[in-house]
């Protein structure tokens, strides 16, 4: 099963290019070096959400979620103008193994959900706030200490509150087997809609009000909002 789809970026303008369109410092990037970035909307919602290797000096391979390729390429085509650049999909992939905190098998869903990782077309939208997809995405794709890139303002101001944001992305260990689309509710309220699910475990965006901790319902089972896993 293929998970994840790669795109190549190169020319003269590649670096300078990219350094102005993503979140992650690529400027920092030794040749055959790995990291974690966004690209964001002029608003600062998400396009998405992917991995990006320094080939040399003009060439940079990007990897993202199966499906959502074509997205990748239309949002960083979309404002190369007078760029001496080239940005296609490839066959060529990342020479580096997949991996997330907490999870030893980047391939099993429940590891995924368990370590609160999201993935792009069920937590992470174009209606996502970079925040919303954890902390753990930020530490991994942000850089704070770069210069500016299209979507920064709205990154950097949550990111000086504190990293409140509107529906943070919850784990939920449920008393039995939930399903996408499960709704969660506390009382009488609905404050999330299950976006992953295996078993008995589940990711859900969540009103900012249920904390880790709380107990919720997800459809007719009992689950605990519960802290991502971390090995």
């Amino acid at each position: 099963m293929t998970i994840r789809e790669a795109v190549r970026v190169s020319g003269p303008d590649a670096a300078a290019y990219l350094q102005g369109q993503i979140s992650q410092d690529i400027e920092s990037l030794a040749a055959g070096e790995v990291a974690w970035s966004l690209v964001l909307q002029p608003t600062g919602k998400l396009d998405a959400w992917f991995r990006i290797q320094r080939v040399n000096d003009e060439t940079f391979l990007l990897d993202i979620d199966a499906g959502h390729r074509d997205t990748l390429v239309a949002r960083l085509r979309r404002f190369l103008l007078r760029t001496d650049a080239t940005i296609e999909a490839v066959d060529d992939m990342i020479d580096a193994p997949l991996t997330w905190p907490g999870v030893v098998d980047p391939t099993d869903e429940r590891q995924r959900i368990r370590a609160g990782m999201p993935r792009m077309g069920a937590e992470l939208t174009d209606e996502t706030i970079p925040g919303e997809g954890g902390q753990q995405l930020i530490d991994l794709s942000v850089s704070f200490t770069k210069g500016c890139y299209t979507g920064q303002e709205l990154v950097a101001r949550i990111d000086s509150r504190g990293g409140n944001v509107p529906r943070p992305v919850r784990v939920l260990q449920a008393s039995g087997d939930v399903n996408v689309g499960d709704e969660v509710t506390v009382g009488d309220d609905l404050v999330g809609v299950v976006t992953s699910a295996a078993g008995d475990v589940a990711l859900a965006p969540l009103m900012r009000k249920v904390e880790i901790g709380d107990q919720v319902m997800v459809g007719a089972v009992t689950a605990s909002v519960v802290a991502p896993a971390q090995s």
